[in-house]
């Protein structure tokens, strides 16, 4: 094996300096193969390290995010082999079986697969992440554990206690194997980066997709997973501290765990469908969270006014957009900038999703009066200079705050509307005078998320004028863009040629022209007429200039916005 370090390093594909560190990794880690402990430690890429082993064994290297593979073959593989030793059926073919495997020292796995199936085993070597991932794939998440096949630490750590009665339903709940599937379920969509896990109990089957970088994906399950159905929903609503004798409500509840010593918070909520029980899990992954407000994507001319407007000494801000369209991130991201110790900061959330150094953070609880409007006329007499209200619903939220911007305070806060002019309507529809609106409100942000290009797979091409939008930048003129980007599909982003989001903007500055046509009451089309006179950038156009820097696609914009008429 010092024939493949020297390889390696003769290749250029690893650094001379880096053989003592490796000398040291590998004595740490005497029974672990020298490739894996390279590829680990990143002293060499997979892609380089693999190909090389390969030939020293006299084995054929196989890249398997374009292999296809035989239905018939899985059938009859054995699937705890396939687990255990990490196997993934390729073909069959005249009493040869082709098999890929991460490991070429494990030559008993071949041995042992060889007694099971009484075939002639032709091992080739793939990565194991990608052999993973076709097991997922083909064999089902879970699958492991559905047939109770291995035996292994759970990953998935509970912060806080759970208690469970001792009735039927509960027991059946607590079993080793329904625990770990489900620490297996949650465990693999921390490892996906998922936001949210979607459990849909269906007529015939259980169907559990992840939220992955704003859109669902549905993963593959063993069948046998039905039979578990009920023990799954008691499992996780004894995880959520909620009642599982209670099938017919809605419950909400939170789990706190630490997966591969990352910690998350998920919050469940369960509703009452007409199969069963419906889950969506909310992942917030504290780890994957950093609050800047220069890295949520926003160009620098527009973060240059943002920081601005967030440095004034009172005034409301607002951010609007859909669910899931990155306002949190970017609230947070704008107290965190302007975060200081001379500066008293106070959120009223619903509900608290990160926690926050320095900032005093108030949950509501509308059940008991507490809500929005009752928590803001409280909090003014705790002096503070800065107020974040999660959303302003109504009147009575609205008017609090408007009072409070009024007072010589800092608000910010969120709208559901589509772009930066309706809300001003949206307000004067709830009932707040217009003079009050125009005086208050500094700037309104509206933003989505959009899907990054892969960094790993990312290629130009030349477009063609006849299949870019009508509004892209220079079809009007015929001089659009010579070179755009797109992902080609990669191991790392799974062949979606994605990975991670970033934010679009839309941001209006109250003027004086404006606060002019906003106390007429002036719909929404003329106000933004008059913001765009003022050189505001649409949600489109900010979108645009994105795909042409080469951060995301022409499809992602155009999923995200509609056309701008003008």
């Amino acid at each position: 094996m010092k024939n493949l370090v020297r390889t390696l390093v003769q290749k250029g594909a690893m650094k001379e300096t880096d053989v003592p560190r490796l000398q040291e990794a590998v004595a740490q880690s005497p029974n672990k193969p020298l490739h894996a402990i390279i590829i680990e430690n990143n002293f060499a890429k997979e892609d380089d390290v693999l190909p090389l082993l390969a030939e020293q064994f006299g084995m054929e290297y196989v890249d398997l995010t374009t292999a296809q593979v035989d239905p018939e073959t899985i059938r009859l593989m054995p699937m705890k082999l396939v687990h255990r030793r990490n196997l993934m059926p390729l073909s069959r073919a005249n009493g040869s079986l082709v098999v890929a495997t991460g490991n070429p020292f494990d030559v008993n796995a071949i041995d042992e697969l060889q007694t099971l199936t009484g075939l002639h085993v032709h091992p080739v070597l793939a990565s194991p992440r990608e052999i993973t991932r076709l097991i997922k794939a083909h064999f089902g998440v879970g699958g492991e554990t559905v047939t109770a096949m291995v035996q292994e630490r759970d990953a998935v750590e509970l912060l806080e206690e759970i208690e469970a009665d001792d009735s039927e339903i509960a027991k059946q709940a607590q079993e080793a194997s329904v625990v770990k599937l489900v620490n297996e379920i949650l465990m693999e969509a921390a490892n996906e980066r998922a936001s949210d896990i979607h459990v849909e109990p269906e007529e015939n089957a259980l169907r559990i997709r992840y939220r992955i970088d704003g859109l669902l994906q549905t993963q593959n399950l063993p069948p046998e997973i039905n039979r578990f159905q009920a023990a799954i929903i008691s499992r996780i609503k004894i995880m959520a501290r909620l009642n599982i004798a209670e099938k017919r409500l809605p419950q909400d509840g939170r789990i706190k765990m630490r997966v591969n010593n990352r910690e998350i918070d998920v919050r469940v909520s369960i509703i009452p469908m007409i199969h069963g029980e419906g889950i969506v899990m909310r992942l917030l992954d504290k780890s994957r969270m950093v609050f800047n407000l220069k890295n949520v994507g926003m160009l620098p001319e527009t973060y240059g006014i943002f920081k601005k407007m967030i440095d004034r000494p009172h005034g409301i801000i607002l951010v609007t957009g859909p669910t899931g369209s990155g306002k949190s991130t970017t609230l947070y991201s704008a107290l965190n900038e302007i975060k200081e110790d001379t500066t008293k900061i106070i959120t009223v959330e619903d509900p608290v999703e990160y926690q926050q150094e320095s900032i005093s953070q108030i949950q509501i609880h509308p059940k008991i009066g507490l809500t929005f409007a009752a928590c803001l006329r409280s909090i003014l007499r705790h002096d503070p200079d800065v107020i974040l209200i999660g959303e302003m619903r109504d009147f009575e939220t609205a008017e609090a705050g408007i009072q409070a911007s009024l007072t010589g305070h800092l608000v910010f806060s969120t709208l559901h509307t589509n772009d930066t002019p309706s809300a001003f309507t949206r307000l004067i529809d709830m009932g707040v005078e217009p003079f009050l609106v125009s005086s208050t409100v500094e700037g309104v942000m509206a933003q989505r998320l959009v899907r990054t290009i892969c960094a790993e797979c990312k290629e130009g091409y030349e477009p063609h004028i006849g299949e870019l939008p009508a509004d892209f930048p220079g079809v009007s003129t015929q001089t659009p863009p010579k070179v755009l980007y797109r992902g080609k599909g990669c191991r790392t982003c799974h062949q979606t040629g994605f990975r991670g989001r970033t934010g679009i903007y839309e941001l209006l500055v109250n003027t004086d022209a404006m606060k002019d046509l906003i106390v007429q009451r002036t719909n929404a089309n003329v106000l933004r007429t008059e913001a765009l006179k003022n050189g505001m950038i649409t949600l489109r156009q900010d979108g645009w200039k994105k795909v042409t820097m080469g951060v995301t696609t022409i499809d992602e914009v155009a999923r995200v916005t509609a056309a701008d008429l003008f």
